[in-house]
């Protein structure tokens, strides 16, 4: 029963009763009046503002928020079909709306966790979105260059982990059948130290052969680690059916692994030698990277497209020269361009660098083509510099970044000690696809199985 007090305490005992019982009521708040004191029954007296203040119940807004619609940058109509390995986080649907927001005219994407040997089914609601919106925004399947997880190795030697990396490349195919995809891109590993080169290229054509055997539109090969085509040819002439298998050639690599694209002559030097090796009819796809380091380097670091300013501690080594060659050429019309420079997690670098790309099949190769070419290295230098890659006056990265590129760090260390220059197969250069007439199928490990994407080529 209450006791006779002032009103104040009153709503206060009221509001306390009420809100046991989770009731709501005209009580929750009172307006505040002037400090009085009250007896407390021995004759003391009672400051009210001593008194626990009732708390206020917040109802939830019922506002909708207001969410913009995706903006969607300008497509070059190019026969270059230039684009980038974008996120599919969220649903691989999604993976297209990145892509469109950057106006690629291509994309590469992971179809599962690249870092797990497993990963759940794909649900039908994401493979029906993914096929609804490669409609509405016009992408060909032939443009989508899907990229296989970081731990297959087809070359491994050890017969249960052979197995296993099979096992993840073969599932890795079939989303790409449910999806409608018609490329597929992966790197077959290593030798691991334990077989020779041709050992271990026998056993990545015989999985290429069982993935054929096992899909009825979807295959494989993919890449490996090393710099010479002619293993390339080695692994297409042990495949049964090589209509199902392709080749995607990597910038990066092949300038690290030793050729020279930066001058007409060299390029056309690497073409010829790729046509007679393997055969242009064979080009599937590829990655557009400028390197860190030097040409013959061995060292797989990609950098952003042509940047070269003393703002940087890197530099792209290739140089925007290089890839006017490529975007020029049109032996490479009409494959997936992929981009897989540094983009800091900011969309408008690869924007950039597309826009810069795009605009090198309009610049012809005399005496003006140098100033354009200072301009769109320039636009690209300057966007990526607001993101904080490579400069000098960019901001300390933060301790959790300091510590994932310490534990890469150690991990490549041990990788090293592990897997010595001989035990890797030299071929490096490229990636190799599966290809079909009309399923297409085609980096860096995280297992000691073979060597990651970024260490070096040699021990």
């Amino acid at each position: 029963m209450l006791r006779a007090c002032s009103p104040r305490k009153l709503a206060w005992q009221l509001q306390t009763t009420f809100n046991s019982k989770r009731s709501t009521s005209s009580f929750l708040t009172m307006p505040k009046g002037p400090k009085r004191k009250q007896s407390n029954g021995d004759g003391a007296g009672i400051d009210e503002s001593e008194l626990p203040k009732p708390p206020v119940k917040r109802l939830k807004s019922t506002k909708t928020k207001i969410v913009d619609p995706p903006q969607y940058a300008v497509r070059a109509p190019s026969l270059w079909k230039v684009g980038a390995h974008v996120s599919a986080a969220g649903g691989i649907e999604n993976a297209i709306i990145n892509a469109a927001s950057i106006g690629a005219n291509s994309f590469a994407l992971f179809v599962k966790s690249q870092r797990k040997w497993s990963s759940p089914p794909l649900s039908e609601a994401s493979i029906s979105g993914f096929k609804a919106r490669l409609v509405e925004h016009g992408y060909d399947p032939l443009h989508i260059l899907p990229h296989g997880s970081y731990l297959i190795n087809l070359g491994n030697p050890d017969a249960e982990k052979r197995q296993k990396s099979y096992d993840c490349f073969l599932d890795d195919l079939k989303r790409c059948e449910s999806l409608g995809l018609l490329l597929y891109n992966f790197h077959p590993g290593s030798t691991v130290g334990e077989a020779t080169t041709d050992e271990s290229i026998s056993l990545i054509a015989g999985c290429i052969n069982e993935a054929h055997r096992a899909t009825e539109k979807v295959a494989g090969a993919g890449n490996i680690i090393g710099g010479d085509f002619n293993h390339l040819a080695k692994i297409i002439e042990q495949v049964d059916d090589k209509t199902r298998v392709g080749v995607c050639l990597d910038t990066c690599h092949m300038f690290a692994a030793g050729y020279d694209l930066r001058t007409k002559e060299g390029w056309e030097n690497i073409v010829t030698d790729f046509d007679q090796q393997v055969g242009l009819s064979y080009l599937r796809g590829m990655h557009l990277n400028d390197s860190k380091t030097d040409c013959n380097s061995k060292k797989d670091r990609h950098e952003n497209i042509g940047i070269i300013d003393t703002f940087f501690d890197s530099r792209g080594h290739v140089g925007i020269q290089g890839f006017h060659h490529i975007l020029n050429d049109a032996r490479f019309q009409n494959i997936p361009l992929i981009l897989e420079t540094p983009s800091f997690e900011k969309p408008e670098v690869w924007a950039t660098e597309i826009t810069a790309l795009n605009s090198l099949s309009a610049v012809a190769a005399d005496a003006d083509a140098d100033e354009q070419f200072v301009s769109l290295v320039d636009s690209v230098r300057e966007v990526v510099k607001k993101a904080g890659g490579n400069s000098k006056t960019s901001k300390a990265p933060k301790k959790a970044a300091v510590k994932r590129g310490r534990r890469n760090q150690s991990r490549r260390i041990q990788i090293r000690t592990m897997i010595s220059w001989n035990s890797v197969l030299e071929l490096r250069v490229c990636l190799l696809l599966l290809y079909c007439g009309n399923f297409l199928c085609n980096e860096q490990p995280t297992s000691t199985d073979h060597v990651e994407e970024s260490t070096d080529f040699a021990a």
